[in-house]
C-alpha cells in the first residue's frame, strides 16, 4: 500500500483498555504534527464491549470499519476474567486473516539495560493466526485436556516468504527459523520444511534453523547474531516477550499484524490498568507501531522523522517512569510533548534504517494447497477413556475386534506406548491412544471398516476421539509413540 502526504487516509482507531487510550492518544498528537493526514474513524473493542454481553469483545461496527479501512491502530484490550470468552485481540487477527505478527527488537538510546552497547537490533517475525492459538481444545476425560496445534504448509509459506521479503524491506541480511521440529516433526516440521524449500529463491540473504529453545538460549547469551527471526504462534509470543526484555521492556516494543488485505498496529504490552488516567505511562510502544503502521501506508518520510524524534528524546535523557521510577520519570504529556518539539531533528549516534516497501507473498488462494499424487487410510488411532489397566483394556479390544479388518497393534499414554508391554515403568491415567492397523496390505481402510470397529469398541467401552492414519505419496502422515516399533 502506497500514499502520499496529500492524501487524506481513513484508519480505524481503537483506543483500548486501561492506559490504551493515553497511549494512542500521544501516537495520534505526534502522527499529526508530522503532517500526515489521516481521518480517525474511532471504534471499540475490549473489556467494555465484554460488559455489553458480546463474548468476542468485537462489535460488527468495528468489523465493519476496519473491512473498509483495511487499517487500524489500536490499544491494548483487556481479556477480562470471568466474562467473555476469546481474547478480542487475537479474535481482530484471525478475523482479518493478519497471519504475520512483526515485532522490531532494538536498543534503544538513553535506557540502560545489561546489554546496553550490544547493538541488538533484531525483527521477530511470528506466524499470527494458526498453531495452539487457534485455541481448539476439548476436554478428552475429566482429567484429560486436549489442545489441537494446527500448522498448515500454506500458513507456514506465507510466513517464511514474509520473513524474507520483511528482511529484504530492511535491507537486513539473515534470517533464521526457530521451531522444536526435533521434537513435534510433522507440525513445528512443516515450518522448517517449507522454510528450506523457501530460502534458495532469495539467495542474497543468510538462512539456517535453529531449534526453539536453543533460540531463547542464544537471544540471552549473544542477541546481536540474530537480524530476523521467523518462528510459529506459541513460540513466537514467547521469544518476543523475552526479547522486549533485553531492551528495557515492554514500554518499548511495538508489533504489527500484516495480513494481505487488512493491517492491524499496537503495542505488545498490556492495559495496566493500575496506571491508566494517572499520565505516568510510557507511550513509545505504540507511538513506534504507529512508525510501522506509517510505512506500511506509504508515508516513509514522517515515518523516519517519528523514530528520529523518539531517539533524540531519548538520547536528551527525557525518559518515562517505567525507566526512571514513577516517582520520577518524566508524565506521559511532557514526554509526548517533547517528541514532537524534537520534529525535524535527527539523532546523529543511532542509526534510522531506510525501509523500502514490503512485497506481501502471494500464494495460491485454493484450500486443497497441497495435492498428493496417491493417498490411503492405512489405520485408526481410538481414544478411548478407561479405568482398566493396558493390559486388561488390550485384551479386550482384540477380542472385540479379532475378526474385523483392523487389528490392535498398541495402546499408548501421553504418547508412550503401554501394551503390549514394554517393562518401563509409565503411569498412566485413564486416556489411551488404541492404534489399529489394516490386517492386510495393499489395502484402503473405508468409512464402513472404521464403522464397524467402533461399533465393537462402544459395546464394551467408551470412546471420545478418533484418527484416521493416513499415507500421503507412500511418506506417513502420522508419528509413532515412544516404544512403539
Amino acid at each position: 500500500m502506497t500514499a502520499t502526504p496529500s492524501d487524506p487516509t481513513v484508519v480505524t482507531l481503537i483506543p483500548g483498555d486501561g492506559i490504551g487510550p493515553e497511549c494512542v492518544g500521544a501516537a495520534r498528537r505526534i502522527i499529526e504534527a508530522a503532517g500526515v493526514r489521516i481521518i480517525w474513524e474511532e471504534c471499540e473493542a475490549g473489556a467494555e464491549v465484554f460488559k455489553k454481553g458480546l463474548p468476542s469483545g468485537v462489535p460488527p461496527e468495528t468489523i465493519e470499519s476496519i473491512s473498509r479501512t483495511r487499517v487500524a491502530l489500536k490499544g491494548p484490550l483487556e481479556t477480562p476474567v470471568g466474562f467473555g470468552e476469546k481474547s478480542a485481540n487475537v479474535t481482530l487477527r484471525k478475523l482479518f486473516e493478519t497471519y504475520a505478527n512483526v515485532r522490531p527488537v532494538r536498543e534503544m538510546p538513553g535506557v540502560r539495560t545489561p546489554y546496553s552497547g550490544r547493538g541488538i537490533d533484531l525483527v521477530i517475525v511470528r506466524e499470527n493466526v494458526e498453531d495452539l492459538y487457534a485455541g481448539i481444545e476439548y476436554m478428552q476425560t475429566p482429567g484429560v485436556a486436549q489442545a489441537l496445534k494446527l500448522i498448515s504448509e500454506k500458513g507456514s509459506e506465507k510466513i517464511a516468504r514474509f520473513a524474507f521479503e520483511y528482511a529484504r524491506s530492511e535491507e537486513r541480511t539473515k534470517v533464521a527459523c526457530a521451531t522444536k521440529a526435533n521434537i513435534m516433526k510433522l507440525s513445528e516440521g512443516t515450518l522448517k520444511r517449507v522454510f528450506e524449500r523457501v530460502a534458495p529463491e532469495y539467495p542474497e540473504l543468510e538462512s539456517w534453523h535453529v531449534i526453539v529453545d536453543n533460540c531463547a538460549h542464544q537471544l540471552v547469551k549473544r542477541p546481536e547474531q540474530f537480524d530476523v527471526i521467523v518462528t510459529t504462534n506459541m513460540n513466537g509470543d514467547i521469544l518476543s516477550d523475552l526479547s522486549s526484555a533485553l531492551i528495557g521492556g515492554l514500554g518499548f516494543a511495538p508489533s504489527a499484524n500484516v495480513g494481505n488485505e487488512v493491517a492491524i498496529f499496537e503495542a505488545v504490552h498490556g492495559s495496566a490498568p493500575k496506571y491508566a488516567g494517572k499520565d505516568v505511562i510510557n507511550p513509545t510502544a505504540v507511538i513506534l507501531s504507529s512508525v510501522l503502521m506509517l510505512r506500511y501506508l506509504g508515508f516513509f518520510e514522517q515515518a523516519a522523522a517519528i523514530e528520529h524524534a523518539v531517539f533524540v528524546t531519548l538520547e536528551s535523557g527525557v525518559l518515562t517512569g517505567d525507566v526512571l521510577g514513577y516517582d520520577r520519570g518524566t508524565p506521559t504529556t511532557d514526554y509526548t510533548n517533547a517528541i514532537i518539539g524534537n520534529l525535524g531533528k535527527r539523532t546523529q549516534t543511532w542509526t534510522i534504517r531506510d525501509v523500502r516497501p514490503l512485497q506481501l507473498p502471494k500464494i495460491d488462494p485454493r484450500p486443497d494447497y497441497v495435492r498428493p499424487a496417491s493417498r490411503s487410510v492405512v489405520g485408526l488411532d481410538v481414544f478411548v477413556e478407561s479405568p482398566l489397566s493396558a493390559s486388561e483394556l488390550g485384551s479386550s479390544l482384540m477380542e472385540l475386534t479379532h475378526d474385523t479388518k483392523l487389528s490392535l497393534k498398541m495402546i499408548s499414554s501421553r504418547g508412550t506406548k503401554v501394551f503390549p508391554p514394554t517393562g518401563a515403568m509409565t503411569e498412566t491415567g485413564d486416556h489411551f491412544r488404541c492404534r489399529f492397523i489394516i490386517k492386510e496390505k495393499p489395502g484402503d481402510l473405508s468409512d464402513e471398516d472404521v464403522h464397524e470397529l467402533l461399533v465393537r469398541i462402544s459395546s464394551a467401552h467408551s470412546w471420545m476421539h478418533i484418527e484416521k492414519l493416513q499415507e500421503f505419496d507412500g511418506e506417513l502422515g502420522f508419528t509413532r509413540d515412544q516404544g512403539e516399533d
